[in-house]
């Protein structure tokens, strides 16, 4: 065995294990990305089941005495959308861990 690898190798193993402030960036780095990912798998999730609820929701008739109108119309659409951003917030239905793979095999290249 050459003297020189064994050296390199050594070398490596020990700065692989240190933490340098050059890993540690780099390690900041991908944890904020990672971070995001999951963010936006999160957020498509929550649309996706906002519009699922939208079209459960529009069977329902309201009732004539204190319901109806434009303004019932607006707050049923902010309502749908806050239950698929709760939804999704407390697990969802598994597609944001989908979706975070998939961008995170996208993103390396795989």
């Amino acid at each position: 065995m050459d003297m020189g690898t064994s050296i390199d190798l050594r070398t490596a193993a020990r700065d692989a294990f240190t933490q340098r402030p050059d890993v540690q960036n780099a390690k900041q780095a991908y944890d904020q990305n990672r971070e995001g990912i999951r963010e936006v798998a999160e957020k498509f999730e929550s649309m996706f089941l906002s519009q699922m609820f939208g079209h459960m929701f529009k069977g329902i008739k309201s009732d004539g005495v204190m319901g109806g109108g434009n303004g019932e119309a607006i707050f049923r659409d902010m309502l749908v959308q806050e239950y698929g951003n709760q939804v999704a917030k407390a697990g969802g239905i598994g597609l944001s861990d989908s979706i975070e793979r998939q961008l995170l095999a996208l993103q390396e290249g795989k």
